[in-house]
Order: C-alpha cells, then structure tokens, then sequence
C-alpha cells in the first residue's frame, strides 16, 4: 500500500514539472519571433476582437511594429547589464520607470486617434482585463512559492 502511494506522488509530481517545463517553453518560443511577427499577431488579434478596418490595421501593424523593436531593443540592453552584473541605481529605475510610463501615455493616445470610440472602450476593457489576470497570475504564483 504504502508503495502504490509513493508512486502515485511521484506521478503526480512528474506531471507537475513536465506541465511547468512546457509552459516555459512557450514563452521562449514567443521572444525568437522578430518585432514585425509580433506586431502582425498583436494586429490580428486585435482585428479579431475589435472588427478594424484594413486603413486601420495599417496604421496598427505600423505602430505596434515600431513599439516591439523598441521593446526588443530595451530587453538586450538590459540583458547586457545583467549580464556585466550591473545594479541599476536608484535614479536609472527612476528614468527607467518614467520612460515606460511616457510610452505607455503615447501609445495610449496614438491608439486611440486610430480607433472609433467604441472600439477603444472595448480596448480599454480589454487592456483593464489583462492587467486583472496578470495580477492573478502573480498571486497564484506567489501562493504556490508558499
């Protein structure tokens, strides 16, 4: 009995780790696809849950083309610090954070002189949707740590 009970613990925690394996796989996958990939699926997707014209597709494709590079370009110089073992100062987060915030801002409105007003509430309820799952994730994750 006490066999048949290991065993299935063991199972159970094989299964666990194979599943966590393949989920970070995923997101790996996702960081080899060049800025243009990423922006045709982000516009895809859009297009799916917001019915966009192809003038504007066009004009969504461009700036979420121009805002991967530029996220892209922002990941390898950070890695690159990391990797010299460079801590960001105080200040550096600061400029760091205040950057992000005025893209954020600026893409907010670029986004929204491309969209009718009915498509950006539905966006903004979508974004609002992400950030409540991105929360929950992080607590779930947080909790399993425990």
């Amino acid at each position: 009995m006490k066999k048949l009970i290991m065993i299935a613990v063991l199972l159970t925690g094989m299964t666990a780790m194979a599943q966590r394996h393949d989920m970070k796989e995923g997101r790996k996958s996702a960081k080899d696809l060049t800025a243009e990939q990423i922006a045709t699926l982000q516009t895809k997707r859009m297009t799916l849950a917001l019915d966009l014209t192809d003038a504007q597709q066009a004009k969504m494709k461009t700036l979420l083309t121009k805002d991967a590079e530029e996220r892209k370009a922002k990941m390898e110089e950070l890695k690159a610090k990391r990797k010299n073992d460079e801590k960001l100062t105080a200040e550096e987060k600061y400029a760091m954070q205040n950057e992000r915030l005025d893209k954020q801002i600026a893409h907010k409105k670029a986004i929204k002189s491309i969209l009718s007003d009915e498509q950006y509430a539905k966006w903004e309820k979508m974004q609002k949707r992400r950030g409540m799952d991105k929360k929950e994730k992080k607590k779930r994750g947080r909790e399993a740590r425990k």
